[in-house]
């Protein structure tokens, strides 16, 4: 009786999730939790079967503190763990050397958010994403610096990490490419909070607009410090279209920064709008809940595909993974990249970010 009883008992399947629970950017790490925990809930609420027997999804939540260290210490923890896939992590800096782990270790991972080249470059079969990389979001950034506004004279700073550092050089590569000349090329690190050295450097040399890859932390104060040096150019950034970049910067100072963002703006999302109301349990969506979301689904629809939990035999699945997700349709190209993705530009306007254009790419 007793295995009669263990047969139909719903199979138990963890999935993972790792981001930065804690430090300047919690706020972004959470929310893409919440994503996932949506998902999760509304698996279970589905009665999924595998195998014929019901599936309970539990997950696994990490903290990687946004550190590359840490990051592989987690990812250790889940292969180690044997969880079933995982959804993470949050910034390049931590995804790409977790990456290595779970390639180890075979199993699938999908980022919703690192948006560095290299991670589906690197030849992992496990390493997907669900969002458009860097070489799309540089370019808009550069056509938008170049041809929309038509500057000559731009200055970049960014934070080092393989984030911030590795758009900023897509966007330095596209920027000259388009005859614009980089004035000034600064650096500083992803703990700075005191940005006036620099500012000061890039305001003796005349430029027009400075471009900063890093994240809204960062560029809040970035933005206040060059207003209370009178430095009246823009700020161009990318994901620091949020209420807490706002907020650190200054309604006042904070006006007219553009931020460029791979999707669409949640409104224009497919099922964005549905998607918000659901989400509402949570709170506010702040950037990455549509996409974690999406993440956790592209795992669970493989499993479904494959008729399997397990990671060896479900991966191949993840290739062949077609849905309509929040974001937009979720299909993977033989990288782990989405097939298409769009790319938005959001500037402040009366103290809040609104979409001004969407880019179409493939």
């Amino acid at each position: 009786m007793a295995l009669v009883t263990s047969a139909n008992a719903d199979q138990t399947v963890t999935i993972g999730y790792s981001g930065p629970l804690t430090g300047q950017v919690a706020h972004i790490g959470k929310d893409a939790e919440s994503g996932v925990k949506l998902a999760i809930d509304e698996a279970n609420a589905a009665g999924i079967k595998i195998k014929g027997s019901p599936v309970h999804f539990v997950l696994d939540s990490e903290d990687d503190a946004a550190d590359p260290k840490t990051a592989v210490a987690v990812a250790q923890k889940f292969a180690d763990a044997k969880i079933s896939g995982v959804v993470g992590h949050l910034t390049s800096g931590a995804t790409i050397p977790a990456s290595k782990v779970y390639a180890n270790a075979g199993i699938p991972e999908v980022s919703p958010s690192a948006t560095n080249p290299i991670l589906t470059r690197q030849g992992f079969a496990t390493a997907f994403r669900v969002i458009g990389d860097d070489s799309y979001v540089g370019r808009v950034v550069a056509q938008y610096l170049a041809k929309t506004k038509g500057y000559k004279r731009i200055a970049v700073v960014d934070d080092r990490t393989s984030y911030g550092q590795g758009l900023a050089d897509v966007v330095v590569s596209e920027l000259k490419a388009a005859g614009v000349d980089i004035v000034d090329r600064e650096y500083v690190s992803d703990k700075a909070i005191d940005f006036r050295g620099i500012l000061t450097s890039i305001k003796s040399k005349n430029a027009q607009a400075i471009f900063y890859g890093g994240v809204d932390a960062q560029a809040g104060p970035m933005r206040k410090q060059m207003n209370a040096l009178a430095m009246n150019v823009p700020l161009v950034g990318s994901a620091i279209e949020t209420d807490k970049f706002i907020e650190l910067a200054g309604a006042g100072a904070a006006e007219g920064t553009v931020s460029a963002e791979s999707g669409q703006p949640l409104d224009k999302m497919p099922k964005g709008k549905t998607f918000e109301g659901k989400f509402r349990k949570y709170g506010s969506v702040v950037l990455y809940a549509p996409y974690a979301y999406d993440a956790t689904w592209a795992l669970i629809n493989s499993m479904k595909l494959a008729d399997s939990t397990v990671p060896a035999d479900y991966l191949p699945a993840m290739k062949k993974v077609d849905f309509d997700g929040v974001t937009g349709k979720i299909a993977f190209d033989s990288k782990g990249d989405l097939r298409a993705a769009n790319v938005t530009l959001y500037e402040v306007k009366n103290g809040k970010y609104v979409p001004t254009t969407t880019v179409a790419l493939k």
